[in-house]
């Protein structure tokens, strides 16, 4: 089936709490935190009144449905450089991983980045991520 990467509709906005919520790397053998972990403020950053100037982000669609989100705004979160820099968070539903989406997802939005005139991007990823390989 075919996933087509498309800009996300500020209507479809509250979709990216989904997404922060399967970003979160949880290891093998732990059990998963509670979905209301994303009302953290460390969390929040990457939701709280978001579709700012700086905001931007798009959703991976398959058969109509959202199963992934890349998203970037400047914020002070973990990956945090500088006030000029976007911070990306990026996440798919589980059964969508390991398919290339999210380097698609990750591509489109550098592309856009770029042509904003964003000179560089940010990201934070834990090491033992099994998806640290793919933004290396």
């Amino acid at each position: 089936m075919e996933t087509v990467i498309r800009p996300l509709h500020r209507a479809e906005y509250p979709v990216l709490a989904e997404f922060l919520y399967h970003a979160i790397f949880i290891p093998e053998g732990i059990e998963p935190p509670p979905v209301s972990i994303i009302q953290a403020p460390e969390l929040q950053v990457y939701l709280e009144h978001f579709g700012r100037l700086d905001d931007h982000a798009f959703a991976a669609e398959s058969a109509g449905r959202i199963v992934g989100a890349v998203w970037v705004r400047i914020m002070q979160d973990y990956g945090n450089i500088d006030a000029e820099t976007p911070s990306f968070a990026v996440s798919l539903l589980p059964e969508y991983r390991g398919r290339g989406i999210g380097t698609a997802m990750m591509q489109c939005m550098l592309r856009h980045l770029r042509a904003a005139g964003y000179r560089r991007a940010s990201l934070a990823v834990q090491k033992a991520n099994y998806a640290v390989r793919m933004y290396r």
